[in-house]
């Protein structure tokens, strides 16, 4: 009799905290005695390998098994690797599926024509030639929009959140959200002595394409002031609050740290590059907008710095860590159980499953009213009894 066997993939970025996922369903299944594979660069895996081509095969999946998976958690990123693959709207198909009847749909943008195909059909039919009886799809917003149709296309899917935007609904933390937060903390610790030695105003810019959560809570860790995409500042002001707060210190220097989608009023977010398979451009530093403004309006110097990538990067902090193995202990309870279509999460500060996220709804965003102080572009520090731990609410 065939072993049961479940499929694990890892999309769109990297975070610390994967490998652990990775890990313990593997672990898990040699337990019960259940074939674990890994689907290497994400969705990809499943639009791109030819099954009947040994080679192909042995490039996007992998056996898992505890002696090639037993130290992997002890570092970040993901073995599996990763891709922004999205099966639904593919601008060009392998080789191996070129001249193949799927849906297609044509779109035009600034000009240019762009034609994509759905190989959703090419998805399913790998899943049952793999013998895949159960998925569990690790990503975020875009990862999970996929995850979630192919629910309802009878998959069984199990989602696990991550992302450091932490903008996921439905949850309360989304895997890798603690060790950014940890990394933006001590970078701008340290760049304090730098900054205040030459007397300027630091500006720091961290991920945050949609929602201010990496920003608001690095600025909470660290007394500082932060701008944030669900609230448009008024630049003449912001500029008067960090000259303030910069005479006012005695070192003479003022922070500031940036969503990369924040903007102020009269200033939009500035894209450039080619869309990816999401749809998403490639931001221009709003950090270097807002020091050209200072610049141009008061005369005073800044120090940028990006800190994006370096936020996702290296080995997990505990709390990632802790959540990673308890979202992938979960997600493989829920396997067993036979379930479907739901999501590991933190829900009042609780482990629980949920749905998968509704596509339609887009990222989970801030609650101004309750986090960000408008007055003095800080978070709010007041009033938090009764909130769970991560000091807000899945939406």
């Amino acid at each position: 009799m065939a072993k049961r066997r479940i499929g694990i993939l890892t999309g769109g970025g990297d975070v610390p905290g994967l490998n652990a996922v990775i890990k313990s369903v593997t672990y898990r299944g040699s337990e019960n005695d259940i074939e674990v594979v890994g689907l290497r660069r994400g969705w990809e895996a499943l639009t791109h390998v030819n099954l009947e081509d040994p080679a192909s095969r042995s490039h996007y999946i992998i056996p898992l098994n505890r002696d090639n998976t037993r130290t992997i958690d002890r570092s970040g990123g993901t073995v599996l690797h990763s891709s922004r693959t999205n099966p639904s709207k593919m601008k060009k198909l392998p080789d191996h599926l070129a001249g193949k009847d799927f849906p297609a749909s044509s779109s035009t943008k600034g000009g240019i024509a762009t034609r994509t195909w759905d190989v959703t059909g090419q998805v399913l039919a790998n899943l049952s030639g793999l013998g895949i009886e159960h998925l569990i799809a690790i990503g975020g917003d875009d990862t999970l929009s996929y995850a979630a149709r192919l629910n309802e296309l009878g998959v069984k899917i199990i989602a696990i959140p991550k992302t450091m935007d932490n903008d996921v609904r439905n949850t309360e933390y989304c895997i890798g959200f603690s060790t950014a937060i940890t990394r933006a903390s001590d970078a701008i610790q340290r760049q304090r002595t730098t900054v205040g030695s030459h007397e300027r105003i630091g500006i720091f810019r961290v991920f945050g394409r949609d929602a201010g959560f990496t920003a608001l809570y690095t600025a909470y860790a660290t007394s500082i002031r932060c701008v944030i995409p669900e609230y448009k500042v008024d630049i003449d002001k912001l500029i008067r609050l960090l000259l303030e707060e910069k005479r006012a210190n005695p070192s003479n220097y003022a922070l500031v740290v940036l969503s990369e989608g924040a903007a102020w009023e009269g200033y939009e977010v500035q894209e450039y590059g080619e869309p990816d398979a999401y749809g998403h451009r490639k931001k221009a530093s709003v950090a270097e907008s807002l020091a050209d403004e200072i610049k141009r309006r008061v005369g005073e110097e800044t120090i940028t710095s990006d800190l994006t990538y370096d936020l996702r990067s290296g080995n997990p902090d505990f709390m990632d860590k802790l959540v990673a193995l308890t979202f992938g202990n979960m997600a493989y309870d829920a396997i067993l159980e036979g379930k479907t279509g739901l999501m590991s999460a933190l829900v009042e500060g609780r482990y629980d499953l949920v749905p998968i996220p509704e596509a339609k709804l887009g990222p989970r965003k801030l609650d101004v009213a309750s986090t960000y102080n408008t007055e003095r572009y800080r978070p709010i520090y007041g009033n938090k009894r009764g909130l769970p731990i991560f000091l807000n609410r899945a939406s």
